[in-house]
Protein backbone atom coordinates (compact mmCIF):
# COMPACT_ATOMS: atom_id res chain seq x y z
CA UNK A 1 0.00 0.00 0.00
CA UNK A 2 1.38 3.41 -0.77
CA UNK A 3 1.61 6.33 1.59
CA UNK A 4 -0.51 9.18 0.88
CA UNK A 5 1.14 12.83 1.13
CA UNK A 6 -0.76 16.31 0.52
CA UNK A 7 1.16 18.52 -2.06
CA UNK A 8 -1.49 21.21 -2.25
CA UNK A 9 -3.49 23.16 -0.46
CA UNK A 10 -5.95 25.68 -1.80
CA UNK A 11 -8.87 27.81 0.52
CA UNK A 12 -11.87 30.41 -0.13
CA UNK A 13 -11.99 32.97 3.12
CA UNK A 14 -14.33 31.90 4.94
CA UNK A 15 -17.80 33.93 6.09
CA UNK A 16 -19.88 35.86 3.96
CA UNK A 17 -19.15 36.90 0.72
CA UNK A 18 -22.08 38.31 -1.50
CA UNK A 19 -22.40 37.23 -5.24
CA UNK A 20 -20.38 34.27 -4.78
CA UNK A 21 -21.84 31.03 -4.94
CA UNK A 22 -20.38 28.10 -3.04
CA UNK A 23 -19.39 26.22 -5.90
CA UNK A 24 -17.24 29.33 -6.63
CA UNK A 25 -15.74 29.12 -3.94
CA UNK A 26 -15.00 25.63 -4.25
CA UNK A 27 -13.35 26.52 -7.77
CA UNK A 28 -11.76 29.06 -5.92
CA UNK A 29 -9.87 26.68 -3.32
CA UNK A 30 -9.01 24.02 -6.25
CA UNK A 31 -7.32 26.48 -8.49
CA UNK A 32 -5.44 27.34 -5.36
CA UNK A 33 -4.39 23.56 -4.29
CA UNK A 34 -3.81 23.23 -8.10
CA UNK A 35 -0.98 25.57 -8.19
CA UNK A 36 0.53 24.85 -5.37
CA UNK A 37 0.67 21.66 -5.86
CA UNK A 38 2.24 22.53 -9.37
CA UNK A 39 -0.16 20.95 -11.55
CA UNK A 40 -3.15 21.45 -13.94
CA UNK A 41 -6.72 20.05 -13.65
CA UNK A 42 -6.37 17.33 -16.39
CA UNK A 43 -3.47 16.03 -13.93
CA UNK A 44 -6.20 14.89 -11.22
CA UNK A 45 -7.25 11.27 -11.76
CA UNK A 46 -10.25 11.54 -8.95
CA UNK A 47 -12.11 13.86 -6.46
CA UNK A 48 -14.54 13.75 -3.91
CA UNK A 49 -16.39 16.72 -3.05
CA UNK A 50 -18.25 17.34 -0.04
CA UNK A 51 -21.34 19.88 0.47
CA UNK A 52 -24.41 20.49 2.06
CA UNK A 53 -26.45 23.46 0.96
CA UNK A 54 -24.82 24.82 -1.87
CA UNK A 55 -25.21 22.03 -4.71
CA UNK A 56 -22.97 18.56 -5.77
CA UNK A 57 -19.23 19.24 -6.12
CA UNK A 58 -18.83 17.45 -9.00
CA UNK A 59 -20.80 20.00 -11.23
CA UNK A 60 -17.90 22.20 -10.34
CA UNK A 61 -16.10 20.37 -13.49
CA UNK A 62 -18.21 22.36 -15.52
CA UNK A 63 -15.62 25.17 -14.31
CA UNK A 64 -12.49 23.85 -14.38
CA UNK A 65 -12.93 21.36 -17.27
CA UNK A 66 -14.64 18.34 -18.86
CA UNK A 67 -11.73 15.59 -18.43
CA UNK A 68 -14.23 12.70 -17.55
CA UNK A 69 -12.54 12.58 -14.43
CA UNK A 70 -13.94 10.34 -11.67
CA UNK A 71 -16.24 12.76 -9.07
CA UNK A 72 -18.08 11.67 -6.12
CA UNK A 73 -19.75 13.20 -4.30
CA UNK A 74 -20.00 12.92 -0.10
CA UNK A 75 -22.80 14.34 2.33
CA UNK A 76 -22.18 13.37 5.74
CA UNK A 77 -23.07 16.30 8.31
CA UNK A 78 -20.46 18.31 9.88
CA UNK A 79 -18.12 15.07 9.14
CA UNK A 80 -18.38 15.83 5.55
CA UNK A 81 -15.18 17.21 4.54
CA UNK A 82 -13.33 14.42 6.35
CA UNK A 83 -15.37 11.84 5.31
CA UNK A 84 -14.43 13.38 1.44
CA UNK A 85 -10.40 12.79 2.69
CA UNK A 86 -11.15 9.71 4.09
CA UNK A 87 -12.53 8.47 0.98
CA UNK A 88 -10.00 10.46 -0.96
CA UNK A 89 -6.84 8.42 0.51
CA UNK A 90 -8.23 5.43 0.20
CA UNK A 91 -7.79 5.20 -3.45
CA UNK A 92 -4.05 6.49 -3.14
CA UNK A 93 -3.67 3.66 -0.30
CA UNK A 94 -4.59 0.80 -2.98
CA UNK A 95 -1.99 1.52 -5.37
CA UNK A 96 -4.91 2.59 -8.39
CA UNK A 97 -4.49 6.29 -8.68
CA UNK A 98 -1.03 8.43 -8.02
CA UNK A 99 -3.03 12.17 -7.65
CA UNK A 100 -6.16 13.23 -6.82
CA UNK A 101 -8.77 15.73 -4.98
CA UNK A 102 -10.48 16.51 -1.67
CA UNK A 103 -12.69 19.65 -1.87
CA UNK A 104 -15.17 20.96 0.06
CA UNK A 105 -17.37 24.17 0.28
CA UNK A 106 -20.54 25.42 1.66
CA UNK A 107 -22.55 28.57 1.37
CA UNK A 108 -25.72 27.99 4.36
CA UNK A 109 -27.87 30.81 4.81
CA UNK A 110 -28.16 33.11 7.83
CA UNK A 111 -29.70 31.56 11.14
CA UNK A 112 -29.55 28.32 12.26
CA UNK A 113 -29.33 25.00 11.01
CA UNK A 114 -32.76 23.73 10.00
CA UNK A 115 -32.71 19.78 10.54
CA UNK A 116 -35.58 17.57 10.56
CA UNK A 117 -36.54 14.68 12.77
CA UNK A 118 -37.35 12.57 10.09
CA UNK A 119 -34.04 13.13 8.29
CA UNK A 120 -32.26 11.69 11.82
CA UNK A 121 -35.11 8.37 12.42
CA UNK A 122 -36.17 10.61 15.33
CA UNK A 123 -39.85 11.07 16.16
CA UNK A 124 -41.98 14.14 16.18
CA UNK A 125 -42.24 15.24 19.61
CA UNK A 126 -38.28 15.74 19.50
CA UNK A 127 -38.27 18.47 17.28
CA UNK A 128 -41.64 20.12 19.57
CA UNK A 129 -39.51 20.01 22.47
CA UNK A 130 -36.78 22.24 20.76
CA UNK A 131 -34.08 19.63 20.34
CA UNK A 132 -33.33 20.29 16.60
CA UNK A 133 -32.12 23.79 17.47
CA UNK A 134 -28.61 22.48 18.28
CA UNK A 135 -27.63 25.51 20.32
CA UNK A 136 -30.53 24.02 22.81
CA UNK A 137 -29.09 20.50 22.72
CA UNK A 138 -25.34 21.53 22.86
CA UNK A 139 -26.36 23.70 25.86
CA UNK A 140 -28.02 20.87 27.92
CA UNK A 141 -25.24 18.37 27.20
CA UNK A 142 -22.27 20.69 28.04
CA UNK A 143 -24.38 22.11 31.09
CA UNK A 144 -24.34 17.95 32.33
CA UNK A 145 -20.79 17.67 31.55
CA UNK A 146 -19.81 20.69 33.37
CA UNK A 147 -21.79 19.41 36.34
CA UNK A 148 -20.58 16.28 36.35
CA UNK A 149 -16.48 17.15 35.91
CA UNK A 150 -16.87 20.89 37.89
CA UNK A 151 -15.84 22.61 34.80
CA UNK A 152 -16.47 26.71 35.19
CA UNK A 153 -18.59 28.95 32.78
CA UNK A 154 -15.34 31.05 32.87
CA UNK A 155 -13.87 27.71 31.42
CA UNK A 156 -16.03 28.20 28.39
CA UNK A 157 -14.83 31.98 27.93
CA UNK A 158 -11.53 31.37 28.08
CA UNK A 159 -11.88 28.92 25.16
CA UNK A 160 -14.23 31.61 23.15
CA UNK A 161 -11.32 34.05 23.71
CA UNK A 162 -8.52 31.96 22.79
CA UNK A 163 -10.70 30.86 19.36
CA UNK A 164 -10.75 34.53 18.43
CA UNK A 165 -7.20 36.18 19.25
CA UNK A 166 -5.92 33.04 17.36
CA UNK A 167 -8.87 33.80 14.44
CA UNK A 168 -7.66 37.47 14.24
CA UNK A 169 -3.86 36.14 13.03
CA UNK A 170 -5.43 33.85 10.61
CA UNK A 171 -6.31 35.80 7.29
CA UNK A 172 -8.83 32.96 5.96
CA UNK A 173 -11.04 33.13 9.27
CA UNK A 174 -14.22 35.34 9.36
CA UNK A 175 -13.96 36.74 12.68
CA UNK A 176 -10.72 38.67 12.53
CA UNK A 177 -11.38 40.24 16.21
CA UNK A 178 -9.87 39.57 19.89
CA UNK A 179 -12.71 39.75 21.88
CA UNK A 180 -12.29 40.57 25.62
CA UNK A 181 -13.55 37.48 28.16
CA UNK A 182 -15.44 40.02 30.09
CA UNK A 183 -17.48 41.02 26.87
CA UNK A 184 -17.91 37.36 26.26
CA UNK A 185 -18.72 36.40 29.33
CA UNK A 186 -21.32 39.44 29.84
CA UNK A 187 -22.62 39.39 25.83
CA UNK A 188 -26.52 38.27 25.16
CA UNK A 189 -27.47 34.41 26.05
CA UNK A 190 -28.38 32.17 23.92
CA UNK A 191 -28.87 28.74 25.62
CA UNK A 192 -27.67 28.90 29.16
CA UNK A 193 -24.37 28.55 29.68
CA UNK A 194 -23.96 29.85 26.16
CA UNK A 195 -23.24 33.34 25.17
CA UNK A 196 -23.58 34.76 21.71
CA UNK A 197 -19.70 34.45 21.52
CA UNK A 198 -19.43 31.02 22.81
CA UNK A 199 -21.36 29.69 19.55
CA UNK A 200 -20.11 29.16 15.73
CA UNK A 201 -22.59 30.73 13.08
CA UNK A 202 -23.15 28.85 9.61
CA UNK A 203 -20.67 30.22 7.59
CA UNK A 204 -19.31 30.02 3.82
CA UNK A 205 -16.00 29.20 2.46
CA UNK A 206 -14.57 26.29 0.38
CA UNK A 207 -10.83 24.39 0.43
CA UNK A 208 -9.42 21.91 -1.68
CA UNK A 209 -6.39 20.09 -1.01
CA UNK A 210 -4.43 17.69 -3.40
CA UNK A 211 -3.50 14.16 -2.56
CA UNK A 212 -0.20 12.13 -4.08
CA UNK A 213 1.35 8.61 -3.52
CA UNK A 214 5.33 9.39 -2.41
CA UNK A 215 6.27 8.48 -5.52
CA UNK A 216 4.25 11.31 -6.87
CA UNK A 217 5.05 13.89 -4.38
CA UNK A 218 8.80 13.10 -4.60
CA UNK A 219 8.43 14.12 -8.72
CA UNK A 220 6.93 17.50 -7.62
CA UNK A 221 9.55 18.43 -5.07
CA UNK A 222 6.66 19.64 -2.84
CA UNK A 223 7.17 20.05 1.29
CA UNK A 224 6.46 16.09 1.86
CA UNK A 225 3.53 16.00 4.65
CA UNK A 226 2.48 12.74 4.86
CA UNK A 227 -1.17 11.58 5.77
CA UNK A 228 -0.66 8.89 8.36
CA UNK A 229 -4.23 8.24 9.24
CA UNK A 230 -7.65 9.20 8.25
CA UNK A 231 -10.40 7.43 10.16
CA UNK A 232 -13.90 7.97 9.91
CA UNK A 233 -16.16 6.49 12.49
CA UNK A 234 -19.97 6.38 13.69
CA UNK A 235 -21.44 5.67 17.14
CA UNK A 236 -21.64 3.31 19.51
CA UNK A 237 -24.24 1.37 21.71
CA UNK A 238 -24.69 4.35 25.15
CA UNK A 239 -23.17 7.24 23.13
CA UNK A 240 -24.32 10.49 23.95
CA UNK A 241 -24.38 12.19 20.38
CA UNK A 242 -26.16 15.38 18.73
CA UNK A 243 -29.48 14.34 17.71
CA UNK A 244 -30.38 11.53 20.30
CA UNK A 245 -33.26 11.06 22.01
CA UNK A 246 -31.83 9.70 25.88
CA UNK A 247 -28.86 9.28 27.76
CA UNK A 248 -28.19 5.25 28.51
CA UNK A 249 -27.38 4.80 32.29
CA UNK A 250 -24.18 3.22 30.50
CA UNK A 251 -21.91 5.17 28.77
CA UNK A 252 -20.64 3.44 25.57
CA UNK A 253 -18.04 5.89 24.83
CA UNK A 254 -18.43 8.02 21.39
CA UNK A 255 -18.09 7.79 17.30
CA UNK A 256 -14.88 10.51 18.86
CA UNK A 257 -13.58 8.02 21.07
CA UNK A 258 -13.78 5.17 18.29
CA UNK A 259 -11.79 7.44 15.30
CA UNK A 260 -9.21 8.96 17.65
CA UNK A 261 -8.44 5.31 18.96
CA UNK A 262 -8.28 4.16 15.54
CA UNK A 263 -6.09 6.61 14.11
CA UNK A 264 -3.84 6.79 16.65
CA UNK A 265 -3.30 2.91 16.57
CA UNK A 266 -2.71 3.07 12.39
CA UNK A 267 -0.63 6.30 13.10
CA UNK A 268 1.57 3.75 15.55
CA UNK A 269 1.46 7.04 17.79
CA UNK A 270 -0.32 8.52 20.97
CA UNK A 271 -1.72 11.71 22.13
CA UNK A 272 1.15 12.63 24.06
CA UNK A 273 3.19 12.71 20.20
CA UNK A 274 1.37 15.45 18.52
CA UNK A 275 2.46 18.44 18.77
CA UNK A 276 -0.96 20.87 17.08
CA UNK A 277 -4.57 20.11 17.29
CA UNK A 278 -7.16 21.03 15.37
CA UNK A 279 -10.67 19.83 17.16
CA UNK A 280 -14.48 20.70 16.44
CA UNK A 281 -15.24 23.60 18.38
CA UNK A 282 -18.75 24.54 16.84
CA UNK A 283 -19.62 25.52 20.44
CA UNK A 284 -16.48 26.52 23.20
CA UNK A 285 -18.19 22.96 25.30
CA UNK A 286 -17.55 21.23 22.11
CA UNK A 287 -13.38 22.10 22.34
CA UNK A 288 -13.63 20.83 25.83
CA UNK A 289 -15.16 17.61 25.86
CA UNK A 290 -13.32 16.75 22.39
CA UNK A 291 -9.99 17.24 23.93
CA UNK A 292 -11.22 14.72 26.57
CA UNK A 293 -12.75 12.14 24.15
CA UNK A 294 -9.51 12.65 21.71
CA UNK A 295 -7.32 11.75 24.43
CA UNK A 296 -5.29 14.74 25.13
CA UNK A 297 -6.80 15.07 28.64
CA UNK A 298 -8.81 13.27 31.36
CA UNK A 299 -12.23 14.72 31.76
CA UNK A 300 -12.47 17.87 34.49
CA UNK A 301 -8.83 18.34 33.76
CA UNK A 302 -9.90 21.26 30.50
CA UNK A 303 -10.02 23.70 33.92
CA UNK A 304 -6.31 23.66 34.27
CA UNK A 305 -5.17 23.37 30.64
CA UNK A 306 -7.12 26.50 29.87
CA UNK A 307 -6.36 28.33 33.38
CA UNK A 308 -3.04 27.81 32.41
CA UNK A 309 -3.05 28.16 28.73
CA UNK A 310 -1.69 24.63 28.02
CA UNK A 311 -3.91 25.34 24.69
CA UNK A 312 -2.78 28.45 23.06
CA UNK A 313 -0.05 29.06 20.49
CA UNK A 314 3.02 28.81 22.71
CA UNK A 315 1.66 26.13 24.96
CA UNK A 316 1.94 22.30 25.33
CA UNK A 317 -0.93 21.60 22.99
CA UNK A 318 -2.08 24.02 20.36
CA UNK A 319 -5.81 23.75 19.72
CA UNK A 320 -7.29 25.41 17.06
CA UNK A 321 -5.02 27.73 16.05
CA UNK A 322 -6.39 29.38 13.42
CA UNK A 323 -9.27 29.74 15.62
CA UNK A 324 -11.57 27.22 14.85
CA UNK A 325 -15.12 27.40 14.04
CA UNK A 326 -15.65 29.89 16.56
CA UNK A 327 -13.87 32.09 14.47
CA UNK A 328 -14.06 30.51 11.40
CA UNK A 329 -17.53 29.79 10.89
CA UNK A 330 -18.93 26.59 10.06
CA UNK A 331 -19.84 25.81 6.14
CA UNK A 332 -20.15 22.32 6.42
CA UNK A 333 -18.60 20.64 3.67
CA UNK A 334 -15.40 22.67 4.44
CA UNK A 335 -14.95 22.63 7.54
CA UNK A 336 -13.24 19.47 8.58
CA UNK A 337 -10.83 20.30 5.54
CA UNK A 338 -10.14 23.53 6.87
CA UNK A 339 -8.65 21.79 9.78
CA UNK A 340 -6.44 20.12 8.15
CA UNK A 341 -5.21 23.01 5.64
CA UNK A 342 -4.24 24.67 8.80
CA UNK A 343 -2.19 21.65 9.95
CA UNK A 344 -0.93 21.39 6.77
CA UNK A 345 0.49 24.78 7.40
CA UNK A 346 1.93 24.78 10.51
CA UNK A 347 3.84 21.51 9.24
CA UNK A 348 5.04 23.54 6.65
CA UNK A 349 6.21 26.58 8.77
CA UNK A 350 4.14 28.96 6.50
CA UNK A 351 1.81 29.95 10.05
CA UNK A 352 2.85 33.55 10.34
CA UNK A 353 1.84 34.97 13.31
CA UNK A 354 0.34 32.25 14.47
CA UNK A 355 2.63 29.73 13.64
CA UNK A 356 3.54 27.06 16.39
CA UNK A 357 7.00 27.33 17.65
CA UNK A 358 9.57 24.90 17.71
CA UNK A 359 9.10 23.20 14.36
CA UNK A 360 6.39 21.22 15.13
CA UNK A 361 6.10 17.57 12.97
CA UNK A 362 2.82 16.05 13.95
CA UNK A 363 -0.94 17.14 13.59
CA UNK A 364 -3.88 15.76 14.42
CA UNK A 365 -7.59 16.97 13.06
CA UNK A 366 -11.19 16.05 14.66
CA UNK A 367 -14.60 16.87 13.13
CA UNK A 368 -17.57 15.47 14.89
CA UNK A 369 -21.39 16.18 13.16
CA UNK A 370 -24.95 14.84 13.38
CA UNK A 371 -25.98 12.14 14.13
CA UNK A 372 -22.75 10.83 16.18
CA UNK A 373 -20.13 10.51 12.94
CA UNK A 374 -16.56 11.58 13.52
CA UNK A 375 -13.41 11.91 11.40
CA UNK A 376 -9.94 12.02 12.29
CA UNK A 377 -6.82 12.72 10.43
CA UNK A 378 -3.21 12.58 12.07
CA UNK A 379 -0.19 14.40 9.48
CA UNK A 380 3.65 13.89 10.09
CA UNK A 381 6.09 16.55 8.57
Amino acid sequence: MSDVYIVGIGIHPFGRTDGVSGIDQGVFAVRQALSDAGIEWPDVQFAYGASDAAGNPDTMVDRLGLTGVQFINVRNGCAAGGSALFSAQTAIKSGECDIGLAVGFDKHPRGAFNAKPSEYNLPEWYGDAGYMVTTQFFANKIMRYMQMHDISRETLGRVAEKAFRNGSKAPHAWRRQPVPIDEIMEAPMVSDPYSKYMFCSPAEGGVALVLASEKKARELGKPMVRLKAATMRTRPPGSFEVFAPSVDVERGGSATNIASRDAFEIAGIGPGDIDVAQLQDTEAGAELMHMAENGFCADGDQEEWLAEGWSEIGGKLPVNTDGGCLACGEPIGASGLRQVYENVVQLRGEGGERQVPDNPRTAYSHVYGAPGVSAVTILER
